[in-house]
């Protein structure tokens, strides 16, 4: 909770929050090693919704939860949303969850009024970006790069090609994430994007260096605005 204070005083517009799993696909040695501590510390996903059934009332930016498929599956996807939906969770993030076996998720999040954002990756192709953007509520996840979390970033002609794609597609604000790490970083992504997504980058600065959050994040907040 004081780290979700320090990001919402640093000024996120969302924050993403975790849900650790054994077996990520899309997240690199970072995000997994805070997986696999969380973990060994007992964190389940009935957990995650505890603590913030306890503290919603605490916390005033929007919270997207983001977690592989199976998890939810064991919760079983109507009780996992309807109780999603009563701790405030506002959307949800799930990279294995593939659009064409999305649709009767999708379906039961509208009734809870829970986002569904899904990840449109550089190669993506147009027609499988018109399908990925039909399932999509709340915002469009742009991966910048291809690669796993954590990885550097690199902005090749691709990456613009396919943001003017993605915008021809849909009116959903897009948001780029994968490999942002500075706040130069954000500021040069900010100026095609409609949204930044740090992910790595906080998540090891909580573990190693967590007296440098409030600059780093100020820093961040400063060059996205600018």
């Amino acid at each position: 909770l004081r780290y979700i204070k320090l990001l919402e005083e640093c000024g996120a517009d969302i924050i993403e929050l975790g849900v650790p799993f054994s077996d990520p696909l899309a997240d690199g040695p970072t995000i997994q090693a805070a997986a696999e501590r969380a973990l060994k510390s007992g964190i389940t996903l009935r957990k995650v919704l505890t603590f913030l059934r306890h503290h919603c009332k605490d916390i005033k930016v929007p919270i997207v939860l983001m977690t592989y498929y199976n998890p939810i599956f064991k919760y079983g996807d109507e009780d996992f949303l309807r109780d999603a939906a009563e701790t405030g969770v506002r959307g949800v993030i799930i990279p294995d969850l593939t659009a064409e076996e999305a649709d009767p998720f999708v379906r039961i999040a509208c009734r809870y009024n829970i986002d569904t954002i899904f990840l449109i990756a550089p190669t993506s192709t147009k027609e499988r970006i018109q399908g990925i953007v039909s399932l999509c509520r709340g915002f469009v996840y742009y991966v910048s790069i291809t690669g796993i979390t954590g990885s550097r970033l690199t902005l090749p002609e691709q990456f613009y090609r396919q943001l003017e794609a993605i915008r021809s597609l849909t009116d959903l604000p897009i948001a780029v994430g994968f490999g942002i790490s500075t706040a130069d970083e954000a500021g040069t992504v900010s100026k095609y994007a409609d949204a930044v997504i740090v992910g790595s980058a906080i998540v090891k600065m909580l573990h190693t260096n967590p007296e440098g959050m409030f600059p780093y994040l100020k820093a961040l907040r400063e060059s996205i605005r600018n």
